[in-house]
């Protein structure tokens, strides 16, 4: 009978593959963790895609003037003239 840790790390192999799994278990080992929740949150960040590059934005669509936040703004529209 196995234990149900076991059970979910083997339920990864299926979505994952056995390589993938077996590197994050490895990483887990290393860091000293023995827990199918870390295991399968390694599997889960491997999975995100990766950030994207920032666009360089050309200087014709630079914003010349930097808007400024002013909330006090927004009660003078409360207000009645």
């Amino acid at each position: 009978m196995g234990s149900p840790v076991m059970v979910e790390i083997l339920t990864a192999v299926l979505g994952d593959g056995l390589s993938a799994v077996e590197a994050a278990c490895a990483e887990a080992l290393r860091e000293g963790v023995h827990s199918a929740d870390v295991v399968l949150n390694i599997l889960a960040r491997q999975r995100e895609p990766p950030t994207p590059v920032p666009l360089l934005t050309p200087e014709s669509l630079r914003l010349r003037h930097e808007p400024v936040a002013d909330c006090a703004r927004y009660d003078s529209l409360r207000r009645a003239p």
